[in-house]
């Protein structure tokens, strides 16, 4: 069996790293020396993105999952706290960076108040459209009864397996919740739309072109009551006989003592939140350098901030323990979360979003929840056969 103390260290080297990533190596962003600002820039990608969010995100799978069982609450629930984080976090700093900026240039303001919209409602896409695609793939391996690679034609990424090679499956019970609380959030997404196209029609500052519309703050305050009673209602486990088929070593928080588990969960976020913080320094810059638009820097802020999610429900797959039900209704709940952090981003008044940007994102949210819900129905299928 592992050892709790061995993972504790590695959890502590984590946190350790993103540390001094986001307080030693961020201050050399924006150095005149243009050597130093490209190195530094490189240093936060690569070790945020390569090393502490995958490694924090197999943690927090594990964590979870025992949480899950000695606590009785949802795993999909804990899983998108944990996971949450760097959605929440960078729309926040945007917002509050933004709102620094509303007197002494407004423009800016309201370009960084585009970034908070676009990385918090744009991440929603990004990890539902992976996860579509994990469960394409275990159709595809479930009908044709054969060991299939995740990517086709390529060998990394790892191997899908048909449900008859499957230690435990997944419970219908978990995909049926998955697939609730989809519906509940593709409906909350269309209602967000509709009050930002209905309430939130504002003036656009000089500098600026096009529509621009506001998230109001009372409408926030709405969202808000709403997505936490989703996450409330969806609090407990609907996991069944969730031992079977799994080995103690593979989930050795099981036999450590609670405490444990949720301090390990607690510093992969924490480890998380300074990551998050210091890849935004760095996308930040990389549009400074390049020109590139502050909407499609919110865009790529956001596929970084649900990165941990995407590698849970990745790992799952790849390492099938009955648990990938679970992992998906995470992702719904992980994308309530980020809608209950965008609605504290408008309660304090720094979220929009141009016209074009609205439409495109909000349509690729709605179309992504409906493809994911199209292939969990047909997973249940499987199950069920």
């Amino acid at each position: 069996m592992k050892n709790p103390k061995n993972n504790l260290a590695k959890i502590l080297i984590y946190l350790g790293v993103s540390l001094t990533v986001r307080y030693a190596v961020v201050q050399y962003i924006g150095d005149s020396n243009m050597l130093i600002n490209t190195l530094s820039i490189a240093c936060i990608l690569i070790i945020g993105i390569g090393f502490i969010i995958p490694g924090t995100a197999h943690v927090i799978e594990e964590t979870t999952y025992a949480l899950s069982i000695k606590t009785k609450l949802a795993g999909g629930l804990l899983q998108s706290f944990g996971t949450a984080f760097p959605d929440m976090v960078i729309g926040v700093v945007a917002a509050l960076l933004s709102l620094t900026k509303i007197q002494s240039n407004p423009a800016e303001a309201a370009n960084l108040a585009v970034v908070a919209a676009s990385t918090t409602f744009g991440s929603n896409i990004y990890n539902v459209l992976y996860s579509a695609w994990c469960i394409y793939r275990q159709n595809q391996a479930n009908k044709l009864n054969k060991v299939i690679n995740i990517f086709p034609m390529i060998k990394i990424g790892g191997k899908v397996k048909p449900f008859s090679e499957h230690p435990k499956l997944p419970s219908k019970v978990t995909v049926d919740t998955a697939i609730n609380v989809l519906t509940k959030l593709s409906l909350l997404t269309a209602l967000i739309a509709m009050c930002m196209v209905a309430f939130g029609h504002v003036k656009s500052p000089e500098g600026m072109t096009g529509d621009l519309y506001q998230l109001i703050p009372y409408i926030g305050v709405i969202l808000f009551a709403i997505s936490a009673f989703i996450l409330f209602k969806f609090r407990r486990s609907t996991e069944t006989n969730p031992d079977e088929g799994i080995e103690n070593e593979e989930s050795y928080y099981l036999n450590a003592n609670s405490i444990r588990a949720w301090l390990d969960l607690f510093l992969s976020a924490v480890a998380i939140l300074f990551t998050a913080e210091a890849l935004v320094f760095a996308i930040e810059q990389i549009c400074v350098l390049t020109h590139l638009s502050y909407a499609i820097a919110g865009v790529l802020t956001g596929i970084i901030g649900c990165l941990g999610e995407i590698m849970v429900v990745h790992n799952l797959m790849v390492n099938p323990k009955g648990r990938i039900g679970d992992a998906i209704t995470g992702v719904a709940m992980d994308n309530v979360t980020t809608i209950l952090g965008a609605s504290i981003v408008a309660i304090i008044g720094g979220i929009f979003l141009g016209g074009n940007s609205l439409i495109i994102i909000f349509v690729l949210i709605l179309t992504s929840n409906s493809v994911l819900i199209r292939q969990l129905s047909e997973l249940n299928d499987n199950i069920v056969n």
